[in-house]
């Protein structure tokens, strides 16, 4: 498949002028680790280890066996696994042989699946049997007749069906006795083809498939050496999922582009990842705030040597006060940082090791070594330091559109090339970006988008519900949660429960699925009758405060 794309000639000619884009492709980068280092420990998960040399077989075994399967450069190649090492190979032998890679949440049920697949038109897809107690083999089978260009689907786990392929039946198979390995070198890739389809949260119902090239995912990755320290003797640790951005850039890639070693998990546990530091002398990970909470209310910390570990990155928000104070204290030689970042663009903005417990709790970070950040008003006018405005960027890393959605990318990218990224934020005299809000409907829980417009069109197919809207609520730990507001026909009555047992009912990610549930009989409006969402939120968080001091 052939992706459309905003990428120009003048656009190379810059990036490729100002150093940003070295034409480097992340196999390029797995190739210089085995000249250099092939017995290094280059990734570890649950179940699997991996040195450079070994990874580089595997990866190559693997796109061969692509190749025998009729998978050729510009097809999509779909998976949805957890933080396994059959992540990071899958991704990198699509990347040798010039397939796009399409990551997808292990999160993502039915509905969403359906619509990846369908837009992408994958050609093969990789699937766990089961993870985390759901059937995937089950999901794709019911969806397989909707999916007639879905030739190979792969399954990793015990006794697949007959009809479906054993991931490790093709491992296991020598495909490099039956085609021959140069082929290989003959189909590197251009570095700004396009590698990378990634689905994003929505904001009118549908997800966006986020086009990245080769160019624009190595150059986001290539400032973290510099700005926080890192060598080919640093070991990172990714537990936020592969198949966002997130766990894509900085876990699945990271490691391979410093030649160091990657330490993954596919279940967050504080406790394992407390024991993970000390045995593998892990000095850096990258989260949402959950994350850094549950780390440092770990119950095993004195029992464990932590000295290795420097660096918290917490992406998303800043850094609660209580949680950088309750760090410092515990992790005295270790920096917490927070940052911000969209799928459309990796990271934006991330803290300095040093920074003040002001900039660290009051703002979202200082600018990404090569991106350009503004504030501008309604008319796209810059506005000074201290204003808030809408947030647009421009730089390296930013996306080169959506997947069949060009029209739709046009519109959030003035004409000099400024990207519109739909948030809201202030910068301050130093630099400092702080997010001041969004100005497209998302809800952030722990790391995770929720789309509300998306929830809210499942939910207005219920027979029941009137009129609905879906807003975020606070939450200690997660910091949002979803709460839904419905107005209901002719005098309905509706749970919490029966509206979770309809989302589940049309196939929608659990984590969708809000967590709270008011039945209301009006809804505040404009005067042109639009809802007003800011002051449902405020209306749900006066409930919460009075529940808390035992008002209801």
């Amino acid at each position: 498949m052939s992706f459309e794309t905003l990428l120009t000639s003048d656009w190379i000619d810059k990036y490729t002028r100002t150093g940003h884009w070295k034409g480097r492709i992340i196999t390029d980068d797995l190739d210089e680790a085995v000249r250099r280092t092939p017995d290094k420990l280059a990734i570890v998960d649950s179940h699997s280890r991996y040195t450079y040399q070994e990874l580089k077989k595997a990866v190559d075994r693997c796109a061969l066996g692509f190749l025998e399967m009729g998978i050729h450069a510009g097809d999509v190649v779909s998976f949805q696994l957890p933080n396994w090492n059959e992540f990071v190979i899958v991704h990198y032998a699509a990347t040798r042989i010039g397939a796009v890679s399409n990551p997808l949440v292990p999160i993502y049920r039915d509905r969403e699946i359906r619509f990846m697949l369908q837009l992408c038109q994958s050609k093969c897809l990789v699937i766990p049997k089961e993870f985390k107690n759901f059937n995937y083999l089950e999901m794709i089978q019911r969806l397989r007749p909707e999916l007639p260009f879905l030739e190979h689907l792969l399954t990793i786990g015990d006794s697949p069906a007959d009809e479906v392929e054993s991931f490790s039946e093709f491992m296991a198979t020598p495909w490099e006795e039956r085609r021959d390995p140069s082929e290989l070198i003959k189909l590197r890739p251009d570095a700004n083809e396009v590698t990378e389809v990634i689905f994003t949260s929505g904001t009118t119902g549908e997800p966006k498939g986020v086009l990245h090239t080769h160019n624009t995912l190595m150059s986001a990755n290539d400032p973290w050496a510099e700005r926080l320290g890192l060598d080919d003797q640093s070991v990172i640790h990714m537990a936020s999922t592969f198949a966002h951005q997130t766990g894509f850039l900085y876990g699945v890639r990271l490691a391979t582009q410093l030649g160091c070693t990657g330490i993954f998990q596919d279940v967050w546990n504080a406790e394992t990842f407390v024991e993970m530091i000390e045995q593998y002398g892990i000095n850096m990970t990258t989260g949402a705030t959950p994350f850094l909470h549950d780390f440092l209310n770990a119950k095993n910390w004195e029992k464990h040597d932590l000295s290795s570990f420097k660096r918290f990155n917490c992406i998303g928000a800043p850094v609660p006060r209580t949680l950088l104070r309750q760090a410092r204290k515990k992790l005295p030689d270790a920096a917490v940082m927070g940052g911000w970042g969209q799928t459309e663009d990796a990271l934006v903005t991330l803290g300095k090791p040093g920074d003040s417990e002001e900039k660290i709790t009051t703002t979202d970070g200082f600018p990404w070594p090569g991106m350009e950040i503004r504030v501008v008003n309604d008319d796209s006018r810059p506005l000074p330091a201290g204003e808030q405005g809408r947030v647009q960027c421009r730089g390296p890393f930013v996306f080169v559109g959506y997947a069949k959605r060009l029209d739709k990318t046009r519109e959030q990218f003035t004409d000099d090339g400024w990207f519109d990224t739909g948030d809201l934020a202030v910068i301050d005299a130093d630099g400092y970006v702080s997010i001041a809000g969004r100005t497209k409907d998302i809800i952030i829980r722990g790391g995770e988008n929720i789309p509300a417009d998306y929830v809210e069109n499942v939910l207005h197919e219920n027979s029941k519900i009137d009129q609905v809207a879906v807003v975020a609520m606070p939450d200690p730990r997660l910091q949002e949660k979803a709460c839904a507001f419905v107005m209901l026909k002719d005098q309905q009555t509706m749970s919490l429960e029966e509206a979770k047992d309809f989302l589940k009912e049309k196939g929608v990610a659990k984590q969708y699925w809000p967590e709270r549930l008011e039945v209301v009989s009006s809804f505040p409006r404009t005067a042109s009758g639009k809802i007003q969402k800011y002051q449902l939120r405020e209306q749900i968080k006066e409930i919460l405060k009075e529940e808390r001091n035992g008002g209801v």
